[in-house]
C-alpha cells in the first residue's frame, strides 16, 4: 500500500504514520527527516535544505524530488510506503504521478489531517515547552516564528493539493482534533485495505 499524509506541520502525521507502518509493515517517508539526515551527512544539498528549513520555508520543488525519487526506488519500499511531508505542492504531486508511472507504480489514497489552526499553534508550544523540560534539543524550526512561516507557506502551497487528489478520487479528509485513537480510527475506516490483526479489532467495533 502507497499512502501519502497531508496536513499543516504538527498536525500529527508522524504519530499516525508510526501505527500505519507498524500495522501494515511499510515504509515511512518522512522527507523532513531525509532532509535532516543529508544535512547532517554534510551533502551540499542537505545543507542548502537546512538553510531553508531554518528559515521556516520550503525547500525547492527540485531538491524535494530528487531526494524522493530516490528514496522509493530502495529495497524497503517494495511493500509500499507513506510519503509524510510530501508533496508540498501540485508541482510536486504531479512529479511524483510520472516517477510512479514510470515505476508502474501509483498512490493507494491521500490521508488529509485537517485541524484547528489556533489549537495547532497551541499544540506546538506545549510540545515545546515539554521537549525543553526534558533537555531534548530542539530543531532549528522549532519557533513560533518558524512555525508561522510554515502555516501561511502551507495555506498558499499545499492546500491546493486537496482539490487535486480529489478530482482523482483519493483524498479522504480526516479530522485531526480528536485524540490520537480516534484520528486513527478514523484513518482505518477510510483505507482501502482491511487493518491486519490487532490493529483492525482496536479500531472496528
Amino acid at each position: 500500500m502507497r499512502l501519502i499524509l497531508l496536513g499543516p506541520p504538527g498536525a500529527g502525521k508522524g504519530t499516525q504514520a508510526d501505527r500505519l507502518v507498524e500495522a501494515f509493515g511499510i515504509t515511512h517517508l518522512s522527507t523532513g527527516k531525509m532532509l535532516r539526515d543529508a544535512a547532517a551527512e554534510g551533502t551540499p544539498e542537505g545543507l542548502k535544505a537546512h538553510e531553508f528549513m531554518a528559515r521556516g520555508e520550503l525547500v525547492p520543488d527540485d531538491m524535494a524530488v530528487a531526494i524522493v525519487a530516490h528514496r522509493i526506488e530502495h529495497p524497503d519500499c517494495r511493500n509500499g510506503f507513506i510519503l509524510d511531508g510530501f508533496p508540498r505542492t501540485v508541482a510536486q504531486a504531479e512529479a511524483l504521478e510520472r516517477i510512479m508511472k514510470e515505476q508502474g507504480q501509483g498512490i493507494d489514497a491521500v490521508i488529509e489531517i485537517k485541524v484547528d489552526e489556533r489549537m495547532l499553534l497551541q499544540r506546538v508550544e506545549t510540545r515545546v515547552k515539554e521537549m525543553t523540560a526534558r533537555g531534548e534539543t530542539l530543531r532549528a524550526d522549532d519557533n513560533a516564528e518558524s512555525l508561522s512561516k510554515r502555516l501561511i507557506a502551507y495555506r498558499a502551497q499545499t492546500m491546493p493539493l486537496s482539490t487535486y487528489y480529489a478530482t482523482k478520487g483519493l483524498l479522504y479528509a480526516i479530522d485531526g482534533m480528536g485524540s490520537i485513537d480516534d484520528v486513527w480510527a478514523a484513518i482505518t475506516a477510510v483505507l482501502p485495505v482491511p487493518v491486519p490483526g490487532k490493529f483492525g479489532r482496536r479500531t472496528r467495533k
